[in-house]
């Protein structure tokens, strides 16, 4: 078995599981967002305080997984350095002490085995990453082998809602609370312009679409609730056409035979039921991870260990 630990942003979480299935045997997080709310955005130091508290606490119950742990497997990268720590300590102290080897993981490419949680990988994929800190499209052959096709060359996608969401004074975590809010709104109410609509650029920028509804509520003489809901649909309505119009630039001469979406952001609804569009316009195979796991968790962070043990030649 594998014992995971993730602490790259706001979750604390531990998980185990078993190399020869892929099977999850026990798994757990511990959110710090209610806490992180009040201030708008996650606080990095208070997070790695946090960290120190829970990572323990869920550690405890899974000591009894101990005897029959084969690795352990930490997010080292990328994330917030102070939060980093608190997981890459622990995983150390737990090699030393139990004599296995410590199994660094991308955070990314843990987010991409999200998808195949309790399953098999399917390779190759076409993934878009959606998370607070990064938009990438990814053309993914194997563990080691993972090609970048666009970025985002400011504010990521998941970053954009919870600055919106922070601007109409909804707090954090922001996906959630636009979501909700957007339903009850008229998305063609503001005249929000899709970032580089007119650029042959194959990049993502959210920053200038972020300024736009600064500027709208300004403009509000009293910011009342459908004037948020009109906001937040527009805005919900311009991000996400702003993605499919750079993925069917991408895949406009390109087949896709798998196409998967991963990390926090992906559960928006609006996203997914696009995507699904897309996927039946290409002819291709929509997968995507099961809402407990968009997040940040140390599942995915295990699932993607089966692979590195094979990758680093220890199983």
């Amino acid at each position: 078995m594998i014992l995971s630990i993730e602490s790259s942003c706001d979750d604390s979480s531990i998980a185990i599981t078993r190399v020869e299935d892929a099977k999850l045997l026990y798994h757990k997080k511990i959110s710090q967002e209610l806490i992180h709310s009040k201030y708008g955005g996650v606080v990095p130091e208070l997070a790695a305080r946090l960290h120190a508290t829970a990572l323990p606490k869920i550690l405890e119950e899974a000591k009894g997984y101990f005897e029959d742990l084969k690795a352990i497997a930490v997010t080292n990268e990328p994330g917030l350095s102070v939060t980093l720590v608190e997981g890459v300590t622990m995983a150390k102290a737990l090699g030393l002490s139990l004599k296995l080897p410590v199994l660094p993981i991308n955070h990314l490419l843990g987010h991409i085995y999200s998808l195949f949680i309790e399953d098999e990988v399917i390779f190759p994929i076409d993934v878009l990453l959606v998370s607070g800190g990064h938009t990438q499209v990814l053309h993914v052959e194997g563990y080691d082998k993972v090609e970048i096709l666009a970025t985002t060359l400011d504010d990521s996608f998941g970053e954009s809602f919870d600055k919106v969401s922070k601007m109409l004074g909804f707090g954090y975590p922001g996906g959630p609370a636009i979501q909700e809010c957007a339903s009850k709104g008229d998305d063609r109410a503001m005249a929000y312009t899709v970032p580089l609509s007119n650029s042959p650029k194959i990049a993502f920028s959210y920053s200038g679409l972020k300024n736009q509804v600064r500027l709208s509520i300004l403009e509000q003489e009293s910011l009342s609730e459908q004037a948020k809901a009109d906001i937040s649909a527009s805005f919900q309505r311009v991000a996400v056409e702003h993605l499919m119009q750079k993925l069917k630039k991408i895949y406009k001469n390109k087949d896709v035979k798998n196409f998967g979406v991963v990390g926090g952001a992906s559960a928006n609804l609006h996203l997914r039921s696009k995507l699904e569009q897309f996927c039946k316009e290409k002819k291709s195979t929509l997968h995507v991870a099961q809402l407990k796991y968009c997040s940040d968790n140390a599942a995915m962070i295990g699932r993607c260990a089966i692979d590195a043990l094979e990758m680093y030649k220890l199983c």
